[in-house]
This record gives structure tokens, sequence and C-alpha cells, in this order.
């Protein structure tokens, strides 16, 4: 079994990671933000069940199932927090946050 397809594989991987961690660092909506995480998460993912199927082993694919789990309740809890922080603040600009810590606010 020839490992030319896992490079492809790992290269894809690696430019969804790269593309997310460029996003997550460059952008400032929060919503952007937990996109970016998530693209990181598929890159990580997509990398490990490549690495799983080349060795013949299942744990890869394990560990990228429990990611998945774990990206869903990210999600959910982090949008969650996302309304609450636009219900208070009106906007989801990483910037508001400076303001949560005055008085008044």
């Amino acid at each position: 079994m020839s490992a030319s397809w896992l490079l492809a594989y790992v290269t894809v991987g690696a430019l969804l990671f790269g593309i997310g961690v460029v996003g997550f660092l460059v952008r400032r909506n929060l919503i952007v933000l937990f996109m970016c995480i998530e693209l990181m998460l598929n890159g990580v993912n997509l990398t490990l069940t490549a690495f799983s199927r080349y060795h013949g082993s299942v744990d890869g694919q394990v560990i990228a199932s429990m990611v998945i789990v774990l990206a869903a309740s990210e999600a959910a809890v982090g949008l969650a927090l996302l309304v609450m922080i636009f219900r208070h603040l009106r906007t989801l600009d990483t910037e508001a946050f400076t303001r949560l810590g005055e008085p008044g606010q």
C-alpha cells in the first residue's frame, strides 16, 4: 500500500488546520472564531483518521469520534454563551469584552 494518499490527506488536514489558525488570529467576531476552532478540529480529525487507516488500527478513528463529540458540546456551550453576551452587549466583537469589567456595565 503506497503512502501517496496518506500525504494527500495529511496535506489537506494541515491546510484546514492552518486556515483555522489564521482565521482565529485575524478575525474579531466571536462566531467566526468558533468556526475557526471547528475548522482546526476537523483538520486534526482528518489527519487522525488518515494515520489510523494507514496503520490498520481503529485508535485514531476512536479518538476522532471523541473529538467530534467534544466539538459538538463546545459548540452548544459556546453558542449559549454567545447568545448571552449578545443580549448584554448587543455586539459579538471581541473588543467589547474589555467593557465587561468596567463599572456600570
